[in-house]
């Protein structure tokens, strides 16, 4: 028992990485921005920017969203979301996000449902480019 709760603190530590990304820079979303209504924007100290949109709107569960990121002020080499529960773990729901464009980005993925029916979700935009992680949560309700 001992050494399988030795092993499974070694796996987490291993593996918290990829769970609970870490940034070097953290962006700020607009107050007030709501997803379901239109497209909300971020920005960081060093003079950067960020976009996102999830259509449809309103967002609804389990059907497929189209997420679009667009930057500015960093050479992204990657850009993913990630969709956790504010106060529920709802496993990994981790998209990357391919180019389509000059600073523009796009994908599709899915939010699963929550047994209590509506849920406070973070949606983190997590930008590596230019030596560095950047990460930006934006906030929003999802279900009944």
């Amino acid at each position: 028992m001992i050494v399988a709760l030795i092993a499974l603190a070694v796996l987490g530590r291993q593996f918290s990485p990829l769970l609970l990304p870490k940034a070097d820079v953290a962006g700020v979303a607009e107050p007030g921005c709501d997803l379901h209504k239109r497209a909300c924007v971020a920005t960081w100290p060093q003079g950067g920017r960020l976009e996102i949109s999830i259509t449809p709107r309103p967002i609804p569960l389990l059907q497929a969203l189209r997420v679009e990121v667009t930057v500015s002020g960093v050479k992204p080499t990657k850009v993913e979301v990630d969709f956790a529960g504010e106060s529920m773990n709802m496993g990994y729901n981790r998209s990357e996000l391919a180019a389509v464009g000059p600073g523009r980005y796009a994908g599709e993925t899915s939010l699963p449902v929550c047994v209590s029916g509506s849920m406070a979700w973070v949606a983190t935009v997590i930008v590596e480019g230019d030596a560095k992680r950047i990460a930006v949560p934006f906030r929003f309700d999802a279900g009944r």
